[in-house]
This record gives structure tokens, C-alpha cells and sequence, in this order.
């Protein structure tokens, strides 16, 4: 159990945004939390979970996560909700209704914005979502923030019948800072009142709220000028006045400290007056948001004069001080201090690549060699990864669960150039159930001539090894019932005669299992069903060796994908026609090795041996 679960009330904690989000929710007397994960969003809940009194899960995408807590708040349970950006994209069916029908109990959604990209596939700004769905935001700065919004937030919910967004960064998600702590709020349970009229929305029932709804956007627009969550700071230097939130309000305070600062906690609705009041103090007013103009747009619409932002400053990235300095003394006509240097420091370049004896890649390796045959659509998780060296086995990767439909519309799009070619979907088993499933039925239905490959490493990998319906295991670790993949696709329509359960480590099935599928017409289904290497169901065995005079320098150990393969020396040899072949001499580092044995099957000389015989049970 973690020290924020066991420490007393008025302890000084040192906790991350998301753990300290954790806290803030316990704390807040909540009940039913649930969440997909999702960087930087994950540990939210990983780290909830441990605390007592309350029941938290991990849902099977962020659409089914909120509806979880949107039942939770119809019984009148104080309930919350986590997610990455683009999971409030899967979630926002329900996110718009709910905003409607409005809350008994608190409903709070964290949605994790990853400014910068560390781990997306895009860059958006869900403050657009509460415009949308005129619903307040809250965006903290730094941990304590966090820890202090997110109870504030169920108390707004629950006065304004709103779902409250709770916005923030990977800055704030990740970035630790001490956090002054407290203790849990006892919170009764109404109980579930029906209400057809309001639960049930149809467009008749759902029309007599809209004028609530509206109602509420003005509500809300008053409590944020007046909220003591929005604050101007004096400054000296009054040539220009800063408009800034979140890890942004940071950086201008680190870069500009003599400058007057609008500080906003509570961010939509904009406080207009608030700006207009800082305006009156200072000749230009910039506006520093991550990463989207909204509220410089608001502004603007709002008449009000001295707005700059994003004239100045990009819509891409962290505004940093790296940033804001040059761009703003830049404006103001001031020397712009000369960039810090560094000392030249050139790393030798390790691209993101999977670990050693990842199942994977028995898959790409394979489907490397039949490259010039095939269209590959790919899905979100480590298997991303094939797209890159050495396999280069990968030609699509749009959002979660895209695999399937992409490959559907490849194949009823075929050319004269790509007729001929098979098309494959590669998919993981946290995403297949994520969303994948529909695409598959999709393939099905419309008779589509896709093999989709389910990579089942029994793991939610890319985001660090959670537990899924698919894994056998719940949040907690407990034993859960497990998806049968084989019999949930046949269930969608796959004859039971395409589809394939094979053990991904033997290359030799998986390459003629692949060549048979694909030149089969029709959908079909491949199952591999190794787990993954850092998971608790993975066992390493005896790892191998390369027997150096044994060794040809084929390379073809390389080109399994392997990091626990190295190559020892290259020669250059000339062959009797002309042509030049590069030999590739390896090695193997045993302490990295977990004994898969793809590169034993991808080895012709038999150069690959036990680093020690493997005793055998009498």
C-alpha cells in the first residue's frame, strides 16, 4: 500500500498530479471511479484503486468508463472518471448527453491533455470539449492544485448539476511537489430515483433541459469571475500583463516575475471582466494557453483590445521559458538573452524498438518477408512499433481500433497496382476489446477480404501492464473471468475454420499460417497467444548464445528485431557475380536474453545455442 493511502490527515505528501488527484478524489467521499488507460492519465487510477471505501475499475474503453460513473452519479454516488485526450473523443457520445441530463451525485472527469506529444497520436485541446458541452473547467498548476480542484469539483458538480472537467497535462500529471493533505469526506448515497423525463433521452425529454442547460452556461460564467480560483498577481512592469493557467502559469511567473499575471484556475467559462480589469493595469495583454486559442478567440469576440496570443506565441508544444522569453521581449523590443548552450553530447541513437522476446515480433519478422505482398493496417499499443527497424512491417496507425475499418476500406479500394495484394490488420487484445470488435464484425458483415491478426500478449502493454478483460485478472489482481478471443470471434461471424491459434515464438508456423490466411479469400482471424515479457504470466527460461566460429554473418538473427541481439563485427564480401554481401557477425547479451527462441529458428548455421544446457526433470 503506498505512502499517500497510509499517511495521516494534515500530512505533507511529495506526489505526482495523478497521485495527487487520487487523494483529492478519496478525499472528496467518492464511490465509483473508473478509467481505460492511458498516458499520462494512467496512474490516476492505478493509484486510486489502493485506497478503501469505494469501488474503482478498469472499464474496457473510456466510453463504457463514463457510463460507469454516469451511473454512479443517477444513484447519487459522488463518481469520477479519467482519461487521456483522445479518450474523451471515445467517451464523448455520452459526455454530451450527460451534460444535459445533468448529475444527483458529483461527476468529475480528469482528462489528460499531452501537450508535446510524448505519447499521442495528435495534439488537441479538450477545453473545446466543455465549450461544446457548456460545462465548467477546472485546470490545476501543480499538485496541490490538483489535490485542492478536484474536491472543489465534486461541490461545483453537485451545485450547478454539472459534470465538471478536470483538465490537465502531462506536466501536472507527472511532475511531482509536496501536497499539504487531509482526510475523507463521509458522503451518503441518495439511491437511484426513476425520472424518465430526464434519464430517458429522447428528443422530446431531452429538449425540456436545453433551456436548463443553457441557463447553467451563464450560472457558471458569473462564479468564475468572482472565483477565488482566479486571482490577479500585481507586477512592476506593466508594458504587459499575462493571461495564463495550468503548467503555463508556471513558466510566466519563472519567465517574466515583475510582470502583472491573471492567474486562472477556473478557465471556462472565460472571466471576461477579470481580463478586462487586468487589461485597465497594463498596455497589452497576452494570453498563454496550451495549446489552443480558445480563450484568446473569447476575448477577442468579446471586444476586448490589447489581446495578443498566438500571434506571438506557437500552437504546438509546452509554452516553456525557452518560449515565452525570446518571443516576448522579442515584441517588447528588449535584448533577447542569448540561448543556453550546452556541451555537444551525441548519444548513441537506440530507436523505440520492442523488448527481448516481445511476441510480437515473430509476427512482424514474418510479415517483413512477405512485404511486397501485403497491406498493413495497424492499430495503438507496442505493436506500433513494427512500423519501425527492422521489420518496417507496419503502413497505417490512425486511433484505437482503426485497424480493422482501415483495412476493410483498403480492400474495396483496390487499384490495378494493389489488386493483388493482401490486406492485413494487426491489432492487439487490449485494443481488439477497447474497440476493435466492431471492426471485425464490420469485415464480417460486409464480406471483406481482411486477415486480422489479434496479438494477445495478456496485457494492456503501451501504457504498463494493466489488467483487461482478456487477461484473467482484475484491477486488484484478482482472479476475472477471461475472454475466449477464439470463440468471441467466431460469436462475430468468423468461420470457426479461419481461425487460428498459433504460439507466436515458432516462426516457421507463423509465417505458413500468415501465407495460408492470406491467399485464402475472405476474413479470417489470427490468434498468437504468448505473453508479454514484463507481465507476471511470462516465464524466461535458459537464454542462448551465438557459437562464434559457428557463425556466417547471414543477419538474419537482426532482422528478427531482437535488442538482446548485437552485431559483433561487419565484413564486406564480394561474390563471384559482383555483388557485394554484408555479413553481420552477433552476439548475444545473455543478462538481456529471456530464452524465446525466434532467433534459434531464424538461424540456418545452427550458430545459436543454450548459454547453459537446460536441465531436464527426471
Amino acid at each position: 500500500m503506498s505512502a499517500a493511502v497510509q499517511a495521516k490527515p494534515q500530512s505533507r505528501l511529495l506526489l505526482s498530479g495523478n497521485d495527487a488527484i487520487a487523494r483529492g478524489v478519496w478525499e472528496a467521499g467518492v464511490k465509483v471511479a473508473a478509467a481505460y488507460p492511458g498516458t499520462p492519465s494512467t496512474e490516476i487510477l492505478e493509484s486510486l484503486s489502493l485506497y478503501p471505501d469505494l469501488y474503482a475499475e478498469w472499464s474496457v474503453n473510456e466510453k463504457v468508463a463514463l457510463e460507469v460513473a454516469i451511473g454512479g452519479s443517477m444513484s447519487g454516488a459522488r463518481s469520477f472518471c479519467a482519461m487521456k485526450h483522445v479518450g474523451l473523443n471515445v467517451a464523448s457520445d455520452a459526455f454530451m448527453t450527460v451534460t444535459v441530463a445533468g448529475v444527483v451525485g458529483g461527476l468529475v472527469i480528469a482528462v489528460a491533455d499531452d501537450v508535446g506529444m510524448s505519447s499521442s497520436q495528435n495534439e488537441q485541446d479538450s477545453r473545446f470539449w466543455a465549450r461544446f458541452a457548456h460545462v465548467p473547467v477546472l485546470e490545476p498548476a501543480d499538485s496541490q492544485e490538483a489535490y485542492e480542484m478536484v474536491k472543489y469539483a465534486f461541490d461545483l458538480s453537485e451545485a450547478y448539476n454539472t459534470p465538471v472537467l478536470l483538465r490537465l497535462t502531462t506536466r501536472v500529471c507527472h511532475v511531482k511537489a509536496v501536497v499539504q493533505i487531509g482526510e475523507r469526506k463521509p458522503v451518503a448515497i441518495s439511491g437511484f430515483v426513476s425520472d424518465a423525463k430526464r434519464w430517458v433521452m429522447t428528443p422530446a425529454n431531452a429538449k425540456g433541459r436545453l433551456p436548463e442547460q443553457i441557463a447553467r452556461e451563464g450560472k457558471l460564467q458569473t462564479l468564475a469571475e468572482a472565483s477565488p480560483l482566479n486571482f490577479i498577481e500585481p507586477g512592476s512592469d506593466r508594458r504587459v500583463g499575462f493571461v495564463a493557467s495550468g503548467p503555463a502559469y508556471m513558466h510566466v511567473r519563472e519567465s517574466f516575475p515583475d510582470a502583472p499575471v491573471l492567474k486562472l484556475g477556473f478557465t471556462y467559462p472565460v472571466p471576461v471582466a477579470l481580463v478586462e480589469k487586468l487589461a485597465e493595469q497594463v498596455d497589452h495583454v497576452v494570453v498563454v494557453e496550451e495549446t489552443e486559442p480558445l480563450m484568446e478567440h473569447d476575448l477577442k469576440a468579446a471586444g476586448l483590445s490589447k489581446i495578443h496570443g498566438k500571434d506571438l506565441l506557437p500552437r504546438l508544444g509546452e509554452l516553456t521559458p525557452n518560449i515565452l522569453i525570446p518571443a516576448i521581449k522579442g515584441f517588447l523590443g528588449d535584448p533577447i538573452p542569448a540561448a543556453t548552450t550546452y556541451p555537444a553530447f551525441n548519444p548513441f541513437p537506440r530507436p523505440p524498438t520492442m523488448c527481448a522476446a516481445c511476441p510480437h515480433m515473430g509476427v512482424y519478422y514474418s510479415l517483413a518477408r512477405m512485404r511486397k505482398k501485403v497491406q498493413i493496417a495497424g492499430d495503438i499499443g507496442c505493436y506500433t512499433l513494427g512500423a519501425g527497424h527492422p521489420w518496417n512491417a507496419l503502413d497505417t496507425t490512425i486511433s484505437m481500433g482503426a485497424s480493422m475499418g482501415i483495412a476493410l476500406g483498403m480492400d474495396k479500394a483496390r487499384s490495378e497496382e494493389t489488386k493483388d495484394k493482401a490486406v492485413v490488420a494487426v491489432i492487439g487484445d487490449s485494443t481488439f476489446l477497447h474497440m476493435g470488435m466492431q471492426g471485425l464484425l464490420d469485415i464480417v458483415y460486409n464480406r471483406g477480404n481482411v486477415t486480422t491478426l489479434i496479438l494477445d500478449n495478456r496485457t494492456t502493454g503501451m501504457t504498463g501492464g494493466q489488467n483487461h478483460a482478456g487477461t484473467g485478472k482484475g484491477l486488484h489482481g484478482d482472479d476475472a473471468p477471461r475472454v475466449d478471443f477464439a470463440k468471441l470471434v467466431e460469436a462475430l461471424g468468423v468461420p470457426v475454420e479461419r481461425i487460428k491459434k498459433i504460439d507466436p515464438y515458432q516462426l516457421p508456423v507463423v509465417f505458413k499460417t500468415i501465407k495460408q490466411e492470406i491467399e485464402t479469400p475472405g476474413p479470417s482471424v489470427i490468434i498468437t497467444d504468448r505473453p508479454c515479457v514484463l507481465s507476471e504470466f511470462y516465464q524466461k527460461i535458459e537464454p542462448y548464445r551465438v557459437v562464434d566460429e559457428d557463425c556466417t554473418g547471414c543477419g538474419n538473427c537482426i532482422n528478427v528485431g531482437c535488442p538482446a541481439i548485437t552485431v559483433r563485427k561487419s565484413e564486406s564480401k564480394t561474390r563471384p557475380d559482383g555483388k557485394v554481401n554484408e555479413l553481420k557477425f552477433t552476439t548475444i547479451d545473455t543478462a538481456m536474453c529471456t530464452g524465446c527462441h525466434m532467433c534459434v529458428e531464424s538461424c540456418g548455421p545452427k550458430a545459436i545455442v543454450r548459454a547453459q544446457p537446460v536441465a531436464v526433470a527426471e
